[in-house]
């Protein structure tokens, strides 16, 4: 049997070509599937006899749409279509006739029922009530305003980070709210904020009602999970809530297990232990909208969760918390870029609540409010530190005595011997500031960087056995050879955490060499002998008494960095580290592999990020850097910069610096928050005021944006307020 017979007996008849094949198939599916229910307009029906308009916040993210628009409310809906529930209006209507038709229909939140409107028009009614649940409160809806306001950002754009998506089933199993207020668990004993001068005063205040701000300096060592949950506890105590905002969700899950354990013993007899809930993106979207809910509801009073809780809907809240506000994770991706430490501040000052700053560093913007005397320090005495913290070594000049290339080799002879000693009583902790296995390579005869002949991307090696390839456009290099020299051969600029795994698995046989990184981030390891390989910010907690010590490699790549935070960074990586290490007098030490000279590197010997950061804000004041002043960032095609500094009402005493053309971006380059699209020439120029002026200026930048986009003058531009990255 022939090809054509073959179509001719399966199908029934003459094969067709496959274009018309699949719109045989597409108008078959469509024959056979269901209609879909569209959302009711309500056209021509009763409006509500009281209060018929609603003032809805559309979901559409434009600064020049940024306000309320008036809706009819039908009869029908009249009971459901309360402030802060979900609804599907028709947008951009036009009058036909006399009434208003058209439009796309999109979701907002209704804000406000009236009696009356603004508008001289025939107003369009609501198309549906998605939920009666009232998600957006007041309180919430006065936060996302002056979120807003302070990042010059859209009102839609920050709802849609403070409220989640709805889920159906979520908001059908959750239990309705209760009946009246939870009952009070006993306020927590100090125990281990004994160790600070003020801690136990700080837990009488939370528990007594007060409203203490203060920026807490922890002690090194595992004891900071149950003393942020005591005073988690401690406002609970007072008939109050609390939410504790973490960098990521091993973080909060270390928080939520001690709050678990001291809520079991502070709960009352007849309520059980203290209800609280842990919001983070681990739980998934359906779990999360349902412990989302519960805070809502009023079920739940202790929130601990990561960068989105900063928004979680908690009932007479009495105290924020922060944990580890430098780390970049608290800052949200998505326009208009808040930061949880600036929401939390927000939150503090307008619903009255306490403040709760806390690390084993100091950031400047923590010392800026300890300096101007918004908040107050909470801190060990020096004797707790010094009894607290492990040993720091650094290669000197006794090191040098014995190992010529102490201070140039990646791994000095210092540390080899403590990590040998450390390796008889525990796990050792090996910190190297990359991922993957060789990221950078170099000619071996120039020491020019190998880049890709294609993009000019990075040359990296994947492995050991695996072909050397581009780490922007990922074409193997196989045949590379140098363009300056000739050379063919290739030396490792930069090793990543994987070879450094594979090096070190060789030089100790016999021991365990686990990684921890992006890829695959390790929670616990357990108190028996092995190297921990990790990048920072993945370091696994050891159990126990910590680890035995700790290695600090490739000082350099953090301190080298051409950022304004690179030093800050880098103390703030490496005191994450030390803290998971034993106390000098159970024998535990760090070697740090950097410049013992550098001034991170001092405050890291002397364990001193009070003083460190005291220090840097003195030099960013002298320069007028953020936080002494506020910043923001326009960022675009010259023309478009050029024009909206140009039109932008800037405070008198607004200086601008710039613009300078920013890197150019070439296809295959790995993109990041602000970078430009490939191959366009993009500039970047900062607009710097002085203290107080920041939300003028956030407001200017605004109305000018907005007045740009409704009358869709020239290309588009980027406003971040408070940039993270100043260069």
């Amino acid at each position: 049997m022939s090809s054509g017979d073959e179509g001719r007996e399966a199908g029934g008849g003459p094969s067709r070509p496959p274009a018309e094949q699949l719109a045989l198939i597409r108008e078959t599916v469509r024959k056979h599937k269901p209609p879909r229910a569209r959302p009711r307009t309500w056209r021509g029906a009763a409006l509500a006899e009281r209060l018929p308009v609603a003032r809805v916040l559309v979901d559409k993210g434009l600064v020049h749409l940024d306000r309320y628009f008036d809706y009819a409310v039908p009869a029908a809906m009249d009971a459901e279509a309360r402030p802060g529930v979900r609804v599907r209006v028709r947008f951009g209507a036009g009058e036909r006739e006399g009434r208003r038709e058209g439009g796309k229909l999109l979701n907002g939140f209704i804000v406000e029922r009236r009696a009356d409107s603004d508008y001289p028009g025939t107003l369009a009614p609501i198309a549906q009530v998605l939920s009666p649940e009232p998600v957006l409160t007041p309180a919430l809806l006065t936060l996302c305003r002056s979120v807003a306001d302070r990042y010059a950002g859209a009102l839609a754009d920050v709802v849609q980070l403070a409220v989640p998506p709805r889920r159906a089933q979520a908001e059908r199993s959750a239990p309705p709210p209760p009946s009246g207020p939870p009952p009070r668990p006993e306020a927590p004993e100090p125990d281990t904020w004994a160790r600070y001068p003020d801690g136990p005063a700080f837990l009488r205040a939370l528990a007594g009602g007060g409203t203490p701000r203060t920026v807490w300096t922890a002690l090194p060592g595992p004891a900071w999970p149950g003393e942020l949950a005591r005073a988690l506890l401690a406002t609970a105590a007072s008939g109050r809530g609390a939410l504790a905002v973490l960098p990521d969700g091993r973080a909060a899950a270390r928080v939520d297990s001690a709050l678990t354990a001291l809520g079991r013993d502070a709960g009352t007899a007849a309520a059980g232990p203290v209800p609280h809930v842990l919001l983070t993106a681990e739980a998934g979207p359906e779990a999360r909208y349902r412990r989302w809910l519960a805070v809502s509801r009023g079920h739940a009073r202790i929130v601990v969760g990561t960068r989105a809780a900063m928004f979680a809907p908690v009932h007479d809240l009495g105290l924020v918390a922060v944990w580890d506000d430098g780390d970049q994770a608290l800052r949200d991706e998505r326009a208009p870029q808040p930061h949880a430490r600036d929401v939390l501040m927000l939150r503090a000052a307008h619903e009255r609540t306490a403040l709760l700053v806390g690390g084993h560093a100091r950031t400047v913007e923590a010392e800026r409010l300890v300096d101007t005397g918004w908040a107050y320090p909470l801190a060990a005495r020096r004797d707790t530190v010094r009894a607290a913290a492990p040993l720091i070594r650094t290669v000197g000049e006794f090191d040098e005595a014995e190992d010529a290339g102490a201070r140039t080799a990646r791994l000095p002879s210092l540390a080899w011997r403590v990590a040998r000693e450390a390796l008889r009583h525990g796990p050792v902790l090996v910190q190297v500031p990359r991922r993957g296995y060789v990221p950078r390579l170099a000619c071996e005869r120039c020491r020019e960087p190998a880049r890709c002949p294609h993009c000019q991307g990075p040359v990296t090696a994947p492995g050991a056995a695996e072909e050397l390839r581009c780490g922007w456009c990922g074409r193997g290099a196989p045949h590379w050879r140098c363009p300056a020299c000739g050379g063919a051969r290739l030396r490792a600029s930069v090793v990543g955490a994987r070879r450094t795994a594979e090096e070190l698995g060789r030089a100790f046989q016999g021991l365990p060499v686990r990684t921890s990184g992006r890829d695959h981030v390790l929670d616990t390891v357990p108190d028996r002998p092995a190297l921990v390989v990790s990048t920072p910010g993945a370091e696994p907690v050891a159990e126990g008494s910590g680890y035995a010590a700790a290695l600090l490699l490739d000082g350099w790549a953090l301190l080298g960095r051409a950022d304004l935070r690179a030093e800050e960074e880098a103390l703030r990586r490496w005191l994450a580290a030390a803290a998971l290490v034993r106390p000098q007098r159970e024998g535990g030490t760090v070697v740090a592999v950097a410049e013992p000279t550098l001034r991170p590197v001092q405050a890291l010997v002397r364990w001193d990020p009070e003083g460190h950061a005291a220090r840097e804000l003195a030099d960013r004041a002298e320069l007028g850097y953020p936080p002494v002043s506020r910043m923001a960032s326009v960022t675009g095609l010259p023309d478009g910069v050029a024009a909206l500094l140009a039109s932008a009402p800037l405070p008198a005493d607004a200086e601008v610096l710039g613009p300078v053309p920013l890197p150019r971006r070439e296809p295959g380059m790995p993109r990041r928050t602000g970078d430009a699209p490939p191959g366009e020439e993009w500039e970047r120029a900062l607009v710097r005021v002085p203290p107080g002026r920041g939300a003028e200026l956030a407001a200017a930048l605004k109305q000018a944006q907005a007045a740009r986009l409704s009358r869709r003058e020239g290309p588009p531009v980027r406003i971040l307020v408070d940039p993270a990255d100043l260069g």
